[in-house]
């Protein structure tokens, strides 16, 4: 193993697409296992204990929960061990029912090798990823309500201020955060500055980390 090396579990039911997929992941990252149904990734998961799965949404096997169903029988995994689900679907459903089980992100199979190791990087770190229009199925789904009721920093922003920050937690930059809410780029950078003082936080991958914490991506 080169040091420095991320160890990945592949997880998907198509023995082409993990063939094509293990060829284009970069040299930071070292496939250790493969799986194509619910039951063999479990295994391989505890057996191999990755940095970073990339699981498939839809898989053979167990009782039907496909790619969740993986997370669920990984929980006690979930603190080393993190899931990046990798799928064609981009339906709502999938996107949520995954990142409730526990994922850190979702992406789409039309991202190239590039992207898709530099998301596996970033998860590993840490980050939470995803495809900038699955993001708002998230949102939506986990909403901001339920959330700022048991979580008082989000009190500490306005509702610009959420705003901002949700999307440059999701990689949004100053432009596109600009472009998106109809304001100047100067005046997401105060936003910006604003959220990060009041949460107490350094930079932006500081603050990708706490919206992912409370699952506000």
């Amino acid at each position: 193993m080169i040091p420095g090396t991320i160890d990945v579990v592949v997880v998907d039911d198509h023995a082409i697409f993990r063939s094509g997929l293990k060829a284009d992941l970069d040299s930071r990252l070292r496939v250790v296992a493969e799986a194509d149904t619910v039951e063999r990734a479990v295994a391989a998961v505890r057996a191999h204990r990755p940095a970073v799965v990339l699981l498939d949404v839809h898989l053979p096997g167990g009782v039907g929960g496909g790619g969740a169903e993986v997370i669920a029988g990984c929980r006690d995994l979930l603190g080393s061990t993190r899931f990046l689900a990798l799928s064609v679907s981009d339906a709502a459903e999938d996107v949520v029912t995954v990142i409730r089980a526990g994922a850190r992100g979702y992406v789409t199979k039309t991202i190239s090798g590039a992207e898709i190791s530099d998301a596996v990087v970033r998860v590993a770190g840490g980050d939470a990823v995803f495809s900038p229009r699955l993001a708002g199925f998230v949102l939506d789904a986990f909403g901001t309500a339920a959330v700022a009721a048991v979580d008082d920093e989000l009190d500490r922003l306005s509702a610009r201020e959420l705003e901002v920050m949700r999307l440059i937690a999701r990689g949004y930059s100053y432009k596109e955060v600009a472009k998106e809410l109809f304001i100047s780029a100067r005046t997401v950078e105060t936003h910006v500055s604003a959220v990060l003082r009041k949460l107490q936080l350094s930079n932006r991958h500081e603050l990708t980390r706490w919206a992912a914490a409370r699952r506000l991506l």
